[in-house]
């Protein structure tokens, strides 16, 4: 909103209205919005939630720690919800059509998270939410999300062309042809999206497709559609998943937003995206405002959430941070990415699908269930181990480092 009265002020020449144009400079400001909300209101929040006793209710699983974290106040996704939104609202173009995808999807998966956990604290159901409905509401952001990606004629890309440029050498009269790659001016609906270790880092869709025959393209929604389905409910429930000890979810969820942060930035800016060659896509560069909102409310949020906690997020934020996450990565054409970036999710989602299989497999089979890791998501499986939870937690904050910088190197490998 501050846009575009900024925006109108610049119009009547007042001074130094102009740099509210800058998306570094809104995204600072993003950031910093974000902190101070997380950080001054957070504190607020966090009493209130005490004082309406919306405490954890813990089940003793024998894990080193656990019985001291009952009472501890729950919900603290509430702080994150408002320190994302708010200043994005302030500071981001609202005519964005990926603007508008990102909130929706926050407060979407926001209240799905919001309901499980009332339900969970105020209905005193350790059940929450059914998890067909859940489910429900994953696949209706998704079909929200894959069917504007498909349709909405704002959500476009530049391809590039590959030209031969003819390079004269005065010093000795000789010529030289080298190719040279340069976007097209006309943007263009495309499903292509970021594959590493091709060339240009290019895979579409429809390619998938082609057996079809002619006009097979407009068929690509078949495949679109109920992947975009998959990721948003693979990662929000990886990202449910690993919120299982003090600060794990939120500084895994920081890494990956400043690394998505980064890309969409590059993406979004024609000679960024010229000079590293990957995909342009126009109009992208203003999701560093709201990545910049989503980084400030994780590090405010992880002031009270770090160990020992003060406070947990609950699936109003686990929930809607992994949602966010996906959603984020499939606007910038870098969800085939995400088994890497967010490989930390990855392996807790695959830790309990192995465990629980297996469990099955050789109750079925010997009588008796035997299990893989000591105890899943795979975080317990550690504690089981006698690592400390602060431990556990550094450790998989690195090895997300690790996996966010050798993603964006991934980009430059043909």
């Amino acid at each position: 909103m501050l846009y575009y009265l900024f925006e109108y002020l610049n119009e009547l020449d007042v001074p130094g209205t102009g740099v509210f144009k800058y998306l570094s400079f809104r995204a600072a400001l993003a950031v910093f919005t974000s902190l101070l909300i997380s950080l001054i209101f957070g504190k607020s929040i966090i009493r209130f939630l005490q004082r309406q006793q919306v405490g954890e209710t813990v089940r003793d699983l024998g894990l080193q720690g656990q019985i001291e974290k009952q009472g501890t106040p729950t919900m603290g996704g509430i702080i994150i919800l408002a320190a994302i939104v708010i200043p994005t609202l302030l500071f981001a173009r609202l005519d964005n059509i990926y603007i508008i995808l990102m909130l929706v999807s926050t407060l979407w998966l926001g209240a799905i998270g919001f309901l499980d956990d009332y339900i969970k604290v105020f209905k005193k159901n350790k059940e929450g939410l059914a998890g067909k409905f859940k489910i429900i509401g994953q696949v209706g952001l998704g079909l929200i999300v894959g069917l504007t990606m498909y349709f909405n004629n704002d959500v476009v890309i530049r391809e590039k062309l590959d030209q031969q440029v003819i390079i004269e050498n005065k010093a000795d009269g000789n010529c030289r042809t080298e190719s040279n790659d340069i976007f097209k001016q006309e943007e263009e609906k495309s499903f292509k999206t970021t594959i590493p270790f091709v060339k240009n880092n290019q895979f579409d869709y429809s390619w998938l497709l082609a057996w079809m025959g002619e006009g097979h393209e407009k068929y690509t929604w078949i495949i679109f559609i109920p992947l975009v389905i998959i990721i948003i409910t693979a990662v929000s429930n990886g990202a449910n998943l690993t919120d299982g000890l003090d600060g794990l979810a939120t500084s895994t969820s920081a890494v990956i937003a400043a690394t998505l942060g980064i890309l969409a930035w590059v993406s979004g800016n024609f000679i960024f995206a010229d000079y590293l060659n990957i995909m342009y896509i126009p109009n992208t560069g203003e999701l560093a405002i709201f990545m910049s909102a989503f980084i400030g409310a994780a590090i405010g949020f992880l002031w009270y959430n770090s160990y020992p906690a003060q406070v947990f997020m609950g699936d109003t934020g686990s929930l809607a941070m992994g949602g966010i996450i996906a959603v984020f990565a499939i606007i910038i054409r870098k969800e085939l990415l995400i088994p890497l970036l967010c490989g930390i999710f990855l392996v807790e989602n695959l830790s309990v699908i192995i465990q629980v299989s297996y469990f099955k497999y050789t109750k079925k089979r010997y009588g008796e269930g035997k299990r893989v890791f000591l105890m899943s998501p795979l975080h317990h499986h550690y504690q089981k181990k006698g690592y400390h939870e602060a431990k556990i937690v550094q450790r998989f904050f690195i090895v997300g480092i690790m996996l966010a910088v050798l993603t964006i190197v991934t980009l430059k490998l043909r």
